[in-house]
């Protein structure tokens, strides 16, 4: 089923590269083509100041200024993950469905090992907090 890495980040609603114990996961979302015009790829759009509005409730087509909401674009698409397992140490490919689930008490995309059947999950990357010592 040989899955088609993306070229660029353009192309993706969602990229992450993790360690997973032993183990890895590459996984990515690609964008929505433009339903009206079929040319554009639906993203999140753009600010006066030439950013990203990443919480905005919406997706927008850069060519035709055509909107969809987060919840349409996103109930469609569809997450390719390439891993290694963290407990059979076999690699494969893999789609499963671009919505969060509770894996192990944290909000994470979940997919099975096609040689052990454990679900996997990837989780959402925390910041991490500097301690402030107390001298």
């Amino acid at each position: 089923m040989a899955l088609k890495k993306p070229n660029s980040m353009e192309e993706c609603i969602y990229f992450t590269n993790r360690s997973i114990g032993d183990g890895f996961a590459i996984a990515w979302a690609y964008r929505k083509e433009c339903p009206k015009c079929k040319k554009g790829r639906l993203g999140k759009p753009i600010k006066k100041n030439g950013k990203i509005d990443k919480k905005a409730d919406n997706y927008e087509c850069p060519l035709c200024k055509y909107q969809e909401s987060n919840e349409e674009v996103e109930k469609g698409l569809q997450l390719e993950i390439e891993y290694k397992c963290p407990y059979c140490g076999h690699e494969g490919e893999t789609t499963t469905e671009y919505q969060r689930k509770t894996f192990e008490g944290v909000p994470s995309y979940v997919f099975e090992c096609g040689e052990c059947g454990k679900k996997i999950g990837i989780s959402k990357r925390m910041k991490k907090t500097k301690k402030k010592d107390k001298s």
